[in-house]
């Protein structure tokens, strides 16, 4: 069983084709996708956007909701998921919420079992070992007890956000581990823990490895 992580660096949901990226590495022609909500505080507006972009798709969505809780085995049902989709918002709490609802356990035993897990942003960051975050300030600041999957550090939003190129070169510098820069719309799938591809749904999307020598760019292949 293939292990498959796609980390997006925004906006995953408002580009069809990175969606339809996602659902063909599903494990089922009609696959069951699951969204998390939490860095947003399941916010009503991000429910909206999922259920929206899913529509009319071939596979059965659903969402967690944490803040008003109303699953009682989350294991099993995180388990029982093919694709997983976790939204942006603030990285750190979403992850301090994980860990006491046991989500952070739930997922990883679906990862293990070959359930899809991806997102964008606050869900594309916390596969990694850490990363740029503005969850403790505007200003940006790193991020150091992520998930752990992944190796090394990620950064979203590399061309929407000024301060994050900038951010990302100086907390490599501190100590942060090396890692990769993700535009919005631009995807970096893992296999087994290994890149092997970065994708865009933009024709001018870019991705690149950052270490404490600067960054490279990587090849992208367009959808």
């Amino acid at each position: 069983m293939v292990r498959r992580i796609v980390a997006c660096g925004g906006q995953q949901l408002l580009y069809p084709a990175l969606v339809r990226y996602v659902l063909g590495l599903a494990r089922r022609r009609r696959p069951r996708v699951l969204f998390l909500g939490t860095a947003s505080g399941d916010g009503a507006g991000y429910l909206l956007t999922f259920y929206q972009a899913f529509a009319g798709i071939d596979c059965e969505p659903s969402h967690l909701a944490l803040f008003d809780r109303t699953v009682d085995d989350i294991d099993a049902f995180v388990r029982s998921q093919d694709v997983v989709i976790v939204g942006g918002g603030n990285t750190a709490n979403m992850l301090a919420i994980w860990r006491l609802h046991g989500v952070e356990s739930a997922l990883r035993n679906a990862y293990a079992e070959g359930t899809v897990l991806s997102g964008w942003s606050a869900g594309c960051l916390c596969w990694f070992e850490g990363g740029v975050t503005d969850s403790f300030t505007p200003e940006l600041g790193a991020l150091r007890d992520g998930l752990g999957i992944l190796s090394g550090s990620a950064c979203p939003h590399y061309d929407t956000q000024e301060a994050r190129r900038p951010v990302y070169a100086r907390e490599i510098a501190a100590g942060l581990p090396p890692g990769i820069a993700l535009e919005d719309g631009v995807a970096a799938r893992y296999d087994d823990e290994r890149l092997v591809e970065v994708v865009s749904a933009r024709a001018d999307g870019r991705a690149f490895a950052v270490d404490a020598r600067g960054e490279r760019p990587l090849g992208v292949r367009t959808l």
